[in-house]
């Protein structure tokens, strides 16, 4: 746990989890015209063109100006899981995933750091209005249901996946990935906030 928390670790960090993430919008993204023909949802995180930075340079951005607790990272990444877990027709593709990135971050320091930017200024960072950063907090505040606290034992669990994922330095194979952010997958990865160990269930995401 404290080895991911390390700011030297970041970078190895930052390009894991933008390669993951590029690789589930891709994936989703070859079935949103199926998507679009079945329930999925209408919403302010979805652009209607793909911004021109890589997610990767958009991460780096971030962490670069953001400012934030090398911890903020892996707790948006929690809340990225569980949003996608309840938004089940809101699956992360390349036209929304750069605003769920920088909405995370900044719920996540504003929850876990005692000093924090407010958000005209994480609006710069992300490129976005201030207007527009204040409508995608709050609908992603409830899309998590403000299920905001990450237990010690939920975020260890978290890092110990992540880091046995990066052992392997393996993130290009999706195909069985188990923290899925909304990809069409059998499995999903879900942790017990109130159990030190997790367990997969059955995800009905689209």
């Amino acid at each position: 746990m404290a080895e991911l928390e390390n700011p030297n670790e970041m970078p190895k960090l930052i390009a894991f989890l933008s390669s993951l993430l590029k690789n589930v919008a891709e994936s989703n993204d070859t079935n949103q015209q199926q998507l679009l023909l079945q329930q999925q949802k209408i919403s302010v995180f979805q652009g209607l063109t793909r911004p021109n930075i890589s997610i990767q340079s958009y991460l780096e951005r971030i962490f670069k100006y953001a400012n934030c607790s090398p911890s903020c990272f892996i707790v948006a990444y929690v809340y990225l899981d569980r949003f996608t877990q309840k938004q089940p027709y809101l699956p992360v593709n390349s036209f929304n995933v750069h605003r769920l990135l920088i909405t995370s971050v900044m719920v996540a320091a504003k929850f876990m750091d005692d000093i924090y930017y407010n958000n005209a200024y994480y609006a710069k960072v992300g490129g976005i209005t201030t207007i527009e950063m204040n409508f995608l907090e709050l609908d992603f505040l409830f899309g998590l249901g403000f299920h905001l606290n990450v237990t010690p034992n939920t975020f260890q669990a978290y890092c110990v996946h992540l880091q046995s994922e990066m052992m392997l330095m393996q993130p290009l194979n999706f195909t069985d990935y188990s923290l899925s952010l909304g990809k069409p997958l059998n499995t999903h990865l879900c942790f017990n906030e109130d159990e030190s160990s997790h367990q997969k269930q059955q995800q009905l995401a689209v």
